[in-house]
């Protein structure tokens, strides 16, 4: 367990919290409960239900779509955020690479915070927009990357569902 001044630190270092004044950040990191996970275990599946944020305390994360991985985050990195503002269903899937420990930001704790303090949704909404973008950088890379390989003798393409990898000297992709 974080003792009140570990969590005033961490949540001070999560990008969507570093604007906020001190004061608030430390009523908000007072109401973050902490939860623990084992090692490979799931946090949230791809299509579950949603209202909460989780920063990592520490262990690492995996962030996914099926096999294809998004992310991978550790101390002071953050996911879940935005079924806080849709209450949509998840996007993506949360696995455990260590022993890990989380606090948990509800749906009502943020909506609760962002009246006391509009700011932290402008914060969120710069994190979400930057994510978006390097997905999409992502995803153009490996377009290209697909079609530079189109077309080449012995070069086996498959659909991008996973990162690719070119092997030298064999001319095959390797998942």
């Amino acid at each position: 367990m974080l003792n009140s001044f570990d969590r005033l630190l961490l949540v001070r270092q999560v990008p969507i919290f570093q604007e906020l004044r001190d004061d608030f950040l430390v009523r908000l990191a007072s109401i973050m409960e902490e939860q623990s996970f084992g090692a490979r275990k799931t946090i949230f599946t791809q299509g579950d239900e949603g209202r909460s944020l989780y920063v990592v305390v520490s262990g690492r994360v995996r962030v996914h779509i099926d096999k294809q991985e998004l992310a991978q985050m550790d101390k002071g990195g953050f996911f879940g955020e935005m079924s806080l503002f849709d209450a949509e269903r998840r996007s993506a899937s949360v696995t455990t690479l260590s022993v890990c420990d989380c606090l948990v930001l509800t749906q009502q704790q943020l909506y609760e915070a962002i009246d006391e303090t509009p700011g932290i949704a402008l914060n969120i909404i710069r994190i979400l927009s930057r994510r978006i973008r390097e997905l999409n950088v992502r995803i153009k890379d490996q377009d290209a990357e697909l079609m530079s390989l189109k077309g080449q003798p012995e070069v086996e393409v498959e659909p991008i569902s996973r990162p690719l990898r070119v092997v030298p000297n064999v001319g095959h992709i390797k998942q």
